[in-house]
């Protein structure tokens, strides 16, 4: 059979130009057909002056179009040179209508104009910047509302939210925010899915004060001149002129389907080989079409494509990346192997190999001996492990070590403390040889805020994880089926109440993000009378029990919550007679251990006073136990002998309760304020939960500012201190009386440097104000432990 050509391109973006390119180099008859007017349509529609970025740096470039940094005119420009010299074959203002297989062979092409072409074999690289996502929420259809910007030039003095925390809103409001007052609408507090310079310049813009950042947010309502949006502290309304939502795009389904090609959902991108072939053999798709995001690995694959079809088979240009850590790990084995492990793999199994691909450049493979600690209970989160080969133990109770729930190849673990942001709450240790697949934390982040399914499957496996650790290791998934259909993931603003004293119902809930309190009336008020941070459970009392609610559960911060009915537990509980004993069982005790210590309305009184003092948001508070407390001041002048001479503690401030004093220290908080506005990225948290100050800041005094506890001050930091001597016969240092407070040495010397408690973090015996108390009434606690706290100051 004759065609018109060998090898027809649908779409001129970079894999297609690419694409284009090769088949003209390799003098291949061809045709690249463009349904707009220019080549690279959606970097054509690029804000005028964007910087483009060719990242990652790492990946090697392979297509023949030459690509660097550069602006949006550059870049168009050199590869309209680069197709019109390599005399691609071009159609602009051409749609592809529909596409069909042939009965002979090949395929047909219909065309806007009407007319039809055939090729032999079809590259699909149309992207899907033309299926732009929408807000669906009431408002969004009015004239202030827009999905792309073409000129930030046009708009002057006003005022514009940007939503969407990607490239594209990122680059909007970075180059709005010269002549506009711009806020950022995130619904996270980071940028996880943007290239690492993007973020760095966002981050920089937000802490210089030019651009505003509103984290955690949801769009609830669109009105003339207003955006209403859900976040932390309740509801908050956004006065604008203007709102550019920058919230991706989807495939073109519709179209796709046409084409014979199956989707696993509406949202889902088609199924490639890792030759680009779809399910229609001599149909190729390329590009942003099949998950890729960055420009860099479109160029390489529109090269790739085409010596697949001549019959070349490349290795794709990010191969020795992967292969590099395989070999580092000595995991025997290509990969392809690794590929088809991963995709194996039920969190991964929705993506394409495309997508994989990018997934495994950044991720990090580890083998694992038996007895080995792969995550250890109290650290940060920073990564999800999947299990390739062997299997874990993860130990549910921390003094019963040998007391192990098994993991096998296929389960994954560490999604817990990384979707709350608090440590791991259990440990997990190798129980055999095994390889285990580690993704960093804005990989994991992104894909559970784009890839539906992924949210899915991290939601499926919580709810019968949460049931093994609490309650019955030994329950299997078929046991667990029904609990788990019943289950819903529910988020809750701080304050909302999850459980209301006296209620009829029966829900059980897991929280996985955020904290509640427990309140109940008292004294004529609702008194908080305990705290439960994220890995923990309520409301199984009302369930075993069958009586109204005895107290009343609110969030304590933004919480995200997994509610489990309580009718498919309670058949649950009467098809497993062990399961009904062990829930009640821990009832019994959590009943008893509330009974003895919260017996009296003072300790109850106590812990109400903490929590609202804000220590619901705290990893780790400094209490002083005032019926202890001898005024010393030991503590104070060991922080000041730990720190060159400046107190990070100030013992008298703060607020007390009969006995219980919170001093002014660091909270050391979950989502620390002082990190939000820090010029030059000064302020850290370490791998033990310590948030410090490193020694570039430059004492803007913004951390100081935008501490709500006033732990944080600008203090000019003394000379070494000299030896005892030296004060004796030279008089060199701070003699008895001398004023050493920071505003003191601030004043002398002209330099400041924030200062506040990094708890002692390079000393291995712990923070020093806790040993220099000679009483034992300094003590630090996280605020989980407070019950305990206030029972050992009572006996």
């Amino acid at each position: 059979m004759t065609f018109d050509c060998r090898i027809a391109i649908v779409g001129a973006g970079p894999a297609g130009i690419s694409a284009g390119v090769r088949a003209a180099r390799r003098g291949v008859s061809h045709v690249l057909i463009e349904r707009s007017p220019h080549l690279n349509d959606t970097i054509f529609k690029f804000q005028k002056k964007k910087h483009v970025m060719a990242t990652p740096e790492i990946l090697p470039l392979r297509s023949d179009l030459a690509f660097a940094e550069s602006s949006r005119e550059e870049l168009i420009a050199n590869w309209e040179t680069g197709a019109a010299d390599a005399t691609v074959n071009l159609r602009l203002e051409t749609e592809v209508t529909a596409i069909a297989r042939g009965e002979a062979g090949g395929f047909a092409l219909r065309l806007g104009t009407g007319d039809t072409l055939t090729a032999e074999t079809v590259v699909l690289a149309i992207g899907v910047q033309g299926n732009l996502n929408k807000l669906k929420v009431p408002g969004a259809e009015l004239p202030l509302v827009q999905y792309q910007l073409d000129d930030p030039e046009e708009y002057q003095g006003e005022e514009i939210a940007v939503i969407g925390a990607g490239d594209a809103g990122i680059e909007n409001a970075l180059a709005l925010a010269a002549n506009n007052v711009v806020t950022m609408v995130n619904t996270g507090s980071d940028f996880p899915r943007a290239k690492p310079a993007n973020a760095d310049l966002i981050e920089a813009a937000i802490k210089r004060g030019d651009i505003q950042h509103v984290t955690d947010a949801k769009v609830t309502t669109i009105e003339p001149g207003c955006l209403v949006l859900d976040v932390k502290d309740g509801q908050t309304r956004l006065k604008c002129d203007r709102i550019i939502a920058r919230i991706g795009a989807a495939p073109p389904s519709r179209f796709i389907e046409s084409c014979g090609i199956h989707l696993s959902s509406p949202t889902a991108y088609p199924e490639v080989s890792d030759t680009y072939e779809s399910q229609v053999p001599g149909l190729y798709i390329i590009g942003s079409l099949a998950g890729c995001r960055v420009i860099k690995p479109c160029l390489n694959q529109g090269y790739e494509v085409v010596e697949y079809i001549l019959g070349n088979r490349l290795l794709p240009a990010d191969e020795p990346l992967i292969q590099a850590k395989l070999d580092e790990t000595k995991v025997p084995g290509s990969v392809a192997d690794l590929l088809a492990a991963v995709r194996r793999l039920p969190l991964f199994q929705s993506l394409t190999p495309l997508e994989i691909r990018e997934i495994l450049i950044h991720a990090q493979l580890h083998r694992k001996s038996p007895g080995e600690v792969v995550i250890r209970r109290g650290e940060y989160a920073n990564s999800v492990f999947s299990i390739l080969e062997g299997e874990v133990g993860m130990q549910p109770k921390p003094d019963k070590p040998k007391e192990l729930i098994r993991m096998a190849a296929g389960d994954f673990f560490g999604e817990l403390a990384l979707l709350s942001g608090r440590r791991r709450t259990r440990t997990i240790v190798a129980t055999a040889p095994s390889l285990l697949l580690e993704v960093d934390r804005n990989t994991m982040v992104r894909l559970v805020r784009s890839v539906p399914e992924i949210r899915q499957a991290i939601d499926a496996v919580a709810v019968g994880r949460y049931l093994r650790v609490f309650f019955a290791p030994g329950l299997d998934d078929a046991q667990l089926a029904d609990v788990v259909r019943s289950a819903a993931v529910v988020e809750f603003k701080p304050g909302d109440m999850l459980i209301e004293e006296g209620a009829r119902d029966d829900s059980i809930y897991f929280i996985r993000r955020g904290s509640v309190t427990i309140s109940g009336r008292f004294d004529g008020r609702e008194v908080v009378r305990d705290y439960i941070p994220a890995g923990n459970y309520v409301g199984e009392m009302a369930l075993l029990m069958q009586t109204p609610r005895s107290a009343t559960v609110r969030a304590a911060v933004a919480t995200e919550a997994i509610r489990i009915d309580g009718a498919a537990f309670r058949m649950l509980l009467d098809r497993t007679p062990e399961l009904r004993r062990q829930v009640e069982k821990n009832l019994q005790e959590r009943l008893g251990l509330r009974q003895r210590l919260l017996s009296g309305a003072a300790e109850i009184r106590k812990i109400d006073f903490l929590v609202r003092q804000g220590v619901s948001e705290a990893t780790d508070v400094l209490l002083i136990d005032e019926s202890l407390c001898v005024r010393c001041d030991n503590c104070e002048k060991a922080c000041a002998e730990t720190h060159q001479g400046v107190s990070r503690l100030n013992r008298e401030a703060g607020p007390t309760y009969a006995t219980l004093h919170v001093p002014t220290s660091c909270r050391h908080c979950e989502h620390p304020y002082c990190m939000q506005d820090c010029p030059p990225d000064a302020i850290h948290r370490a791998p033990d939960g310590e948030v410090y100050i490193a020694d570039n800041c430059i004492g803007c005094g913004n951390c100081e500012r935008n501490c709500p506890y006033g732990v944080i001050q600008m203090a000019a930091l003394p000379p070494a201190k000299p030896g005892i001597l030296a004060w004796l016969l030279w008089g060199q240092g701070n003699g008895p009386g001398e004023d050493r407070s920071p505003a003191a040495l601030a004043a002398r010397t002209g330099a400041k440097h924030a200062v506040k408690c990094d708890m002692c973090k390079d000393i291995a015996s712990g923070p020093a104000c806790v040993r220099a108390c000679p009483t034992g009434a300094a003590i630090r606690a996280a605020p989980e432990k407070f019950i305990d706290v206030i029972r050992e100051a009572r006996e």
